[in-house]
């Protein structure tokens, strides 16, 4: 409870910052004081914008690994553990897909930023170069490069390596559980200068740019939630219907409270006992939901995927960059592979976009320009996280209990 204070404080400190900066860059704006706000105000939030590219490649690397550890269990459970990976993975990738599509739909009303003369062109890149450039060739140059898809892979290798080794990878695995903790620690001390950062960089934008960008928020917030909307309504009203056998307004009836409750929290975490109240009530098995339900607040984030999806097409937009379809790709990949090990962790969004922004090439600093207002962007995603985990647990039990009939049909 107090860590969920202290993260209403900090959103709200960040919320506050932003609206400070939008008033001080309007000011300077209005002043025709610009260019010092650039000199002297921007260099603080360029500070905390390179610490946030100094920590994506550990937290996503250590914390991968860590998530593959802890999912030692899957294994044990057998075909319900592959069916819910596989059911998560796939709904990511399709909304992040449905993310990319809205905010191209709607692209023409994203703003194209003043960048003082700079400027910036994504990595360029096409879907066999995107697959080959996927495998590293030196471990080191991948982090030096900070190329996310290949620290995905490492991670992903040395997991599974820690796993095979069994007995034998005793203290690898106690030494990444730490090295996790104590990245974490780090994180978090990067994740509370967020109202710092916020202030400085959204001061230099309005300052620059003038107000106008302001109502570009507005925009993005509403596309992001027409993902949402159509995902929730579309892609979970499919699953549940032909896979789940349950009427979809039955299903959504059903998931009310535990919608409500999300919505308010954003909290998946702390979600799990009502969703999973909710889940059994709609007709989930006891031991498929025991399991399907806290995996899935780990690994399952179709609402950030969307996230990620507008607000990198928004930033890029921003930053007047073109993304190719390659490009487009390489967040596609990035994302859906990202979400098995991040989701857990406090802050994941801000990391996670960061992170795709890195693999294509659009400033991190564009970040800034939504942080702000990123509670409002999570209150849609964990709702729509949390539903996707209860129509995974009413999926899973419906294979399951047909299968068994198939068993017992043979005897």
């Amino acid at each position: 409870m107090e860590q969920t204070k202290k993260k209403d404080r900090l959103a709200l400190w960040i919320f506050v910052a932003m609206l400070a900066g939008i008033v001080f860059g309007y000011i300077m704006w209005h002043v025709g004081q610009a260019a010092a706000v650039t000199a002297y105000i921007k260099p603080w939030g360029t500070i905390f914008v390179n610490l946030l590219k100094f920590i994506v490649v550990p937290v996503v690397l250590i914390s991968i690994v860590c998530g593959m550890i802890s999912m030692d269990d899957v294994k044990k459970v057998g075909s319900v553990g592959w069916k819910t990976v596989v059911y998560y993975m796939v709904t990511t990738l399709i909304a992040i897909i449905i993310g990319l599509v809205v905010a191209n739909l709607f692209k023409g009303a994203f703003p194209i930023l003043e960048t003082s003369g700079l400027e910036y062109e994504a990595k360029s890149s096409n879907f066999m170069d995107t697959i080959v450039n996927i495998f590293p060739s030196n471990m080191w140059s991948a982090f030096v490069s900070a190329n996310m898809l290949q620290v995905i892979v490492i991670a992903l290798l040395f997991g599974a390596g820690i796993l095979v080794a069994g007995d034998k990878a005793i203290h690898a695995k106690s030494l990444i559980e730490s090295l996790n903790e104590v990245v974490m620690a780090v994180m978090m001390f990067i994740i509370k200068l967020t109202p710092i950062g916020v202030f400085c960089l959204m001061a230099d934008t309005v300052a620059v740019n003038g107000p106008q960008i302001v109502g570009s928020l507005l925009i993005v917030l509403a596309v992001a939630y027409l993902g949402y909307i159509i995902h929730l309504l579309v892609v979970y009203s499919v699953a549940v219907k032909t896979m789940g056998g349950l009427s979809p307004l039955q299903f959504f009836m059903g998931m009310i409270p535990a919608m409500i409750f999300a919505f308010t929290s954003t909290s998946s975490v702390a979600t799990l006992p009502l969703n999973k109240e909710c889940s059994e009530k709609l007709g989930a098995d006891k031991d498929v939901a025991s399991f399907v339900l806290p995996l899935g607040a780990t690994i399952n984030m179709d609402g950030t995927a969307i996230y990620m999806g507008v607000t990198s097409l928004f930033i890029a937009t921003c930053y007047g960059i073109d993304l190719t379809i390659g490009n487009m790709l390489s967040i596609v990949l990035t994302a859906t592979l990202a979400s098995i090990g991040t989701a857990g962790v406090s802050g994941a969004g801000m990391i996670m976009l960061a992170m795709v922004l890195q693999s294509v090439g659009i400033p991190v600093e564009g970040i800034a320009l939504i942080v702000g207002v990123d509670k409002l962007f999570d209150m849609g995603r964990t709702t729509l996280n949390i539903v996707g985990d209860a129509s995974c647990a009413i999926v899973v039990s419906n294979w399951e209990r047909k299968k068994q009939e198939r068993l017992t049909a043979k005897k």
